[in-house]
């Protein structure tokens, strides 16, 4: 393992522990702030491969706006932290599995495909030739990245929704 290992193995481990702490821990603002570290993570990952404008939107972005917004959201809400309900273990079985699968079927699709050398001096990286190629030659890639976002939104959802039992119990 050469030091280039090294700190990719680093960084993609201050990236996973902070995507585990934002959806395992259980107070909220704990949440938010291991997302943060999430984020960082994925501009450090985006500067170790050279893609330096992404990680700066990166952190202006996600960290500078959507973060900052959602920490304001949950100092200005009303504090319901007194009474966390208990997890239910069926939900908790049923993400972890669904989570499983589709790591396993990308772990199985990354390995499975050959990935084309390129050269990296070719191709147009100002904004105007990102937009064009983003619209016209990767417009498929955009639409399903966005199916798969609102598809995470709406697993969110119905994850986090309490059960009509324990409601109905009350």
């Amino acid at each position: 393992m050469n030091v280039q290992d090294i700190i990719f193995v680093g960084i993609a481990f201050v990236t996973l522990l902070g995507a585990f702490l934002a959806v395992w821990l259980k107070n909220v603002f704990q949440n938010a702030l291991a997302l943060i570290l999430a984020l960082f993570g994925m501009a450090a990952l985006f500067i170790y491969l050279n893609a330096e404008f992404l990680a700066v939107v990166q952190v202006i972005i996600y960290i500078g706006a959507i973060s900052v917004a959602i920490i304001f959201a949950i100092m200005l809400s009303k504090p319901w932290f007194h009474s966390l309900p208990p997890r239910n273990p069926q939900k908790m079985f049923r993400a972890i599995l669904a989570a499983a699968l589709l790591f396993g079927g990308l772990w199985k699709l990354i390995n499975a495909t050959q990935w084309p050398l390129s050269d990296p001096a070719s191709g147009d990286f100002s904004m105007q030739g990102m937009g064009k190629a983003l619209l016209t030659t990767y417009s498929l890639p955009f639409e399903i990245v966005s199916l798969v976002l609102l598809v995470a939104i709406i697993g969110a959802l119905i994850i986090s929704a309490p059960d009509k039992k324990e409601a109905a119990k009350k």
